[in-house]
């Protein structure tokens, strides 16, 4: 399974249900990047994806946008294909 790396906050609905979305398709373990614990963290986040807000999320070296992003990928039967790429 890809790695998951997520940029998130401590209160942040969307990254709560994208973390349920990925756990719902076997992703075990997400790297989670708190962006509100450390300002160079959404500093780097922000230069990476062109996007402030949160979550950002990452499969592999693949930048999936937001959880809005996520789940259309989910229903376009993207998602689990890209999971399941080394």
């Amino acid at each position: 399974m890809a790695s998951v790396k997520m940029y998130t906050t401590l209160v942040c609905p969307y990254c709560v249900r994208a973390k349920m979305l990925l756990k719902q398709r076997g992703v075990a373990q997400i790297d989670e990047v708190r962006v509100d614990l450390n300002p160079a963290e959404r500093d780097a986040m922000v230069s990476r994806t062109g996007r402030r807000t949160v979550p950002q999320i990452f499969i592999g070296d693949t930048h999936v946008g937001g959880c809005d992003d996520l789940i259309a990928l989910d229903q376009r039967g993207e998602l689990m294909p890209l999971l399941q790429a080394s």
